[in-house]
C-alpha cells in the first residue's frame, strides 16, 4: 500500500475523472462536518475527529466509494449504502450527479453523532 503524507497528496495521486468526484465530496463534508480532519488512512481519503475515523473515500478506476465507518447503524431509506461488513457501508459514485446533497449531508450527519 503506498503512503500519503496528506489527503491532497492522496488526492492528486488519483485519476482525474475521480479527482472531480473527490473534490465534490471534500466540499460536502467540510460544509456538513467543518470539525472533521482530513487525513489518509489504509490507503483511502479519510475523515476523522479526534483519532476515530468518520468517513472515506477509496478509488476505482469507475467508481469512488463514499463511505462510512460506522455506515450499518445509519438510517438510509434512499436504500444508497452497500457493504457486507459488520459496520462499514459505502454509496458508489460514477459521476457528479450521483450526489445526492440532501440524502449526504443527512448520511454525514449522522456518522459525526
Amino acid at each position: 500500500m503506498k503512503a500519503y503524507g496528506s489527503f491532497s497528496e492522496w488526492k492528486k495521486d488519483q485519476l482525474i475523472k475521480n479527482q472531480k468526484l473527490i473534490g465534490a465530496l471534500q466540499r460536502l463534508v467540510k460544509g456538513s462536518a467543518p470539525h472533521l480532519i482530513m487525513t489518509v488512512k489504509w490507503g483511502q481519503g479519510c475523515w476523522v475527529s479526534g483519532t476515530i475515523p468518520k468517513i472515506f473515500i477509496h478509488t476505482e478506476p469507475d467508481y469512488v466509494q463514499f463511505g462510512f465507518y460506522n455506515g450499518s447503524a445509519l438510517k438510509d431509506p434512499n436504500k444508497l449504502l452497500v457493504g457486507s461488513g459488520k459496520y462499514v457501508r459505502h454509496i458508489k459514485v460514477r459521476a457528479l450527479k450521483d450526489i445526492n446533497v440532501p440524502v449526504f449531508t443527512n448520511l454525514i450527519i449522522q456518522a459525526i453523532k
